[in-house]
């Protein structure tokens, strides 16, 4: 799913929310008002602060706002924000709310927390990597076809005013980058070998040939002929003065000055506050008090299950040889790559949604009212493209759509997991809990359109695991295409914490990754030097599935004959997005009531 990660954003000590059996004493009318304002307040002075967030939002009030987010100023400022914001939370005593409001409290509590606790670290030193970075974003953004409007006069004046910003951006990050020298805090070589292209790439030798020209070429023909001329002469100034010098100047720095400096070493554990950084982004994307050590053995056993399951169908299909030749025979059997048109691979997709429709009604009794559809992945993108949900409108405007990306339909596998993709990316997985999330008016702003990565993450690889419920997965190809997946988020277990706690290699881990799944060596790469990019990110999958398997295994015993699957996905959905300590102790407090 596409998402914005930001490094300094969610996680701390999760304070331990009242047992179920607490008072859930109503609370007076005004109570609930005067917290219900505090949660808007914050919601409104968030977007305010990162305009970024507001734009890719769909809110155009900050469009024209770039925060120098890296400078010294603004790091006060942002910590001074949650800080002030707890302390005002603190002013409400949690007993005296609903039990609505006691949710948001405890949700509200853990996200302050976790947010201020990153400000002991300095990841302000790692400005950008070749993964997420400002300067990628700031492309996407300015070419008229992202989540910056380019519709009115005033569209055009704002990312005007936002490019007037950007340099400022950038020579902060240099100056952070030298500080992070300095600290003995830098990137991986082979990290920022792959950064400097992506700089140079947007370096032209006119307007025109820019990415940023985009909205020029698209003006819409209701502008004045006024407006277009001066909006296609400030847009070629801006260009050529002021993007192309920034971007060329960031390529520069980091091939002359950074490179020399970044480090031979994969892993966290290499700079200087590597393992006090990683704890803290391992709480912070799992949402767990899980150690890394704890993490890596889940990993192992893991692997080793999911293993077991794939020699089992690999022996059921009576194939001779081991499970890489498998992998290999699965990946490069004509018979495995059945279609001819794009159509066909997009109607396949949704065969898949009709087969297990009527299973789907018995496993769900609340679903979204906002559209969806599957679509193609566009041309101009579709090479550097992952399958993916891109989210509908809060109001059903726009639909949410699960969009393949289809280079050569010929070439398209069947055994890639299209079955246990569609649960995840689609339904029930990223569709239903973010459109109920966001039609739920009743819920605060900030929990409608926030979101912990261990929980939308977990809650989308927990549906993969509901294909044999669903009626799916009776083709073993399917099975093992499922099974593939889950492989995937169990090695990251493993890779992810060796390599910032336990000096694996880039190289090593690649090769891991490699014998334990059908994975190219161009896809492991890139794979691993994400998790290398954002150590951490990759864990929430798996962690948030495990968990809400738990809890379901956990309602399962106890309620017996009393358990009802629609219901308890119910419990899991309807109040959105929270830490996994927070869902823990509110399914808890679901079951002792259900008894």
């Amino acid at each position: 799913m596409k998402k914005i990660y930001t490094l300094l954003c969610v996680a701390a000590l999760f304070t331990a929310c009242k047992q179920p059996g607490a008072s859930t004493s109503s609370t007076t009318t005004s109570g609930s008002k005067d917290i219900a304002r505090l949660f808007d307040s914050y919601y409104e002075d968030r977007l305010k602060l990162y305009p970024m967030e507001a734009t890719y939002a769909g809110d155009n009030r900050y469009n024209d706002l770039l925060p120098n987010d890296g400078s010294a100023a603004f790091i006060k400022q942002s910590h001074d924000f949650y800080a002030d914001y707890l302390n005002k939370l603190k002013a409400f005593k949690r007993e005296d709310l609903n039990e609505e409001d006691q949710l948001s409290y405890d949700i509200f509590n853990y996200e302050m927390g976790i947010n201020i606790a990153g400000y002991a670290h300095h990841f302000e030193y790692l400005p950008m990597n070749q993964f997420f970075s400002l300067p990628l974003a700031f492309g996407q953004l300015g070419s008229g076809t992202g989540a910056q409007p380019f519709k009115t006069v005033k569209d055009y004046d704002n990312w005007l005013k936002r490019v007037s910003a950007f340099k400022v951006w950038a020579d902060t990050a240099k100056a952070n980058f030298d500080k992070g020298i300095k600290a003995g805090d830098v990137l991986p070589k082979a990290l920022v070998v792959k950064m400097i292209p992506q700089m140079e790439s947007m370096i032209v030798a006119s307007p025109e040939k820019s990415l940023f020209y985009g909205p020029i070429d698209s003006l819409p023909k209701s502008f004045s002929d006024a407006d277009k001329k001066r909006l296609t002469e400030a847009y070629k100034t801006a260009i050529m003065t002021q993007i192309v010098p920034t971007y060329k100047g960031l390529g520069d720095y980091l091939k002359t000055t950074y490179l020399p400096h970044a480090r031979a070493t994969s892993g966290y554990a290499a700079i200087t506050d590597g393992a006090g950084m990683y704890k803290y982004l391992v709480k912070q994307q799992t949402t767990t008090d899980k150690t890394p050590e704890e993490i890596h053995a889940l990993g192992l056993k893991e692997v080793a299950r999911i293993r077991m399951e794939m020699d089992s169908i690999k022996n059921k299909v009576g194939f001779k040889g081991d499970l890489k030749a498998f992998f290999e025979y699965m990946k490069n059997d004509p018979k495995f790559m059945p279609y001819k048109t794009p159509k066909e691979v997009l109607d396949a997709f949704d065969n898949i949604h009709k087969r297990m429709e009527p299973n789907l009604k018995k496993m769900f009794n609340h679903v979204p009212k906002t559209p969806f559809e599957i679509r193609q992945t566009e041309a101009f993108r579709a090479a550097s493209a992952s399958a993916e949900y891109n989210q509908g409108s809060a109001d059903g405007s726009r639909p949410g759509i699960f969009y393949v990306p289809i280079l050569d339909a010929t070439k398209f596998n069947t055994t890639s997991g299209m079955e246990s993709l569609f649960l995840h990316e689609a339904i029930p997985g990223h569709h239903y809990q973010i459109s109920l999330t966001q039609e739920n008016t009743s819920l605060p702003k900030f929990r409608r359109f926030g979101g912990d990565n261990a929980y939308v993450e977990g809650w989308a690889l927990y549906c993969e695991s509901l294909g044999k419920e669903l009626g799916l997965y009776t083709d073993p190809y399917q099975h093992m295409g499922a099974l593939g997946d889950e492989m995937h988020r169990a090695v990251r277990l493993v890779v992810d914490v060796a390599i910032h706690t336990k000096g694996m290699t880039r190289e090593e881990a690649i090769k891991y990754m490699m014998d334990n799944e059908a994975i190219s060596e161009q896809g492991a790469t890139a794979e691993i030097e994400r998790y290398m990019a954002i150590p951490g990110q990759a864990l929430g999958y798996k962690i948030g599935a495990l968990k809400i398997r738990e809890l379901r295994t956990k309602a399962e015993k106890e309620l017996g004959s009393k358990f009802d699957l629609a219901e308890f996905h119910n419990q899991i959905l309807k109040d959105g997005s929270m830490p996994l300590a927070v869902l823990e102790t509110k399914i808890d407090a679901w079951i002792a009531k259900q008894k």
